[in-house]
């Protein structure tokens, strides 16, 4: 059997990291940016390879792969604690870029807004997470918290610890925000009727709940548009 050539024996202009200072990052593959950031490969096959053999187990879907873990990457032959360390920081990385923190976004005026704001916080989870977002009478975000984090397909709230955060804040309205891990972007039954519990409990204590809004890594879909609240 022909041994395989590793990639130091290949033509300089194949080489993924003389192909990136030479002909520029965007000529590059995914599995070629991806062997750069595994470094070295094995006897048995090259970190080009080793990058293929990744993608081919995600789809050759870079979401999927962003959701995989340290310990999920390191599951690989040949992708040791250090390799998956670092290809998993430079995914996260990826997605702050992608959605930048947007606290600067002061004013909410719109779910296309909050679903901005909430990327950053709620893209590439594999569990869903229950935010609350607090708001002034101007619809300026005076805070933003996780109130609970659950398992793929639900989480449980405590409508009490909403309320105690909004009257610590001073807050005139809220905005419900969670995710569906899944993509499926219908609420459930228990989601419809936590809105309306968390409705009537702020009409009690005058804090508007202005919209709750769910999100997936691609889309959004708002209670509030949707005439459902």
């Amino acid at each position: 059997m022909e041994k395989k050539k590793g990639i130091k024996q290949w033509a300089k202009a194949d080489r993924p990291r003389e192909k990136l200072l030479t002909r520029g990052r965007r000529s590059l593959t995914d599995a070629e940016l991806l062997a750069i950031l595994i470094r070295s490969g094995s006897k048995k096959e090259t970190a080009l390879d080793l990058g293929r053999r990744i993608l081919g187990e995600c789809g050759h879907d870079l979401n999927r792969l962003a959701r995989l873990s340290a310990r999920d990457l390191a599951k690989f032959c040949g992708v040791g604690e250090v390799k998956a360390l670092s290809l998993v920081a430079a995914m996260e990385l990826g997605r702050r870029r992608k959605y930048p923190c947007a606290d600067l976004l002061t004013h909410i005026q719109s779910a296309s807004e909050v679903d901005q704001l909430m990327k950053a916080q709620l893209s590439d989870l594999m569990h869903e997470e229950f935010w609350v977002l607090l708001l002034n009478r101007a619809n300026k975000l005076l805070f933003r918290q996780c109130i609970s984090a659950g398992g793929q397909s639900a989480t449980v709230v405590d409508p009490k610890l909403i309320f105690k955060l909004a009257l610590e804040q001073s807050a005139a309205g809220l905005i419900l925000v969670h995710n569906h891990p899944s993509g499926n972007l219908q609420p459930s039954e228990a989601d419809r009727q936590l809105t309306v519990r968390l409705q009537e409990a702020g009409k009690f204590l005058e804090i508007q709940v202005l919209d709750h809004v769910i999100v997936t890594n691609q889309r959004y879909i708002s209670f509030a548009e949707n005439g459902w609240m």
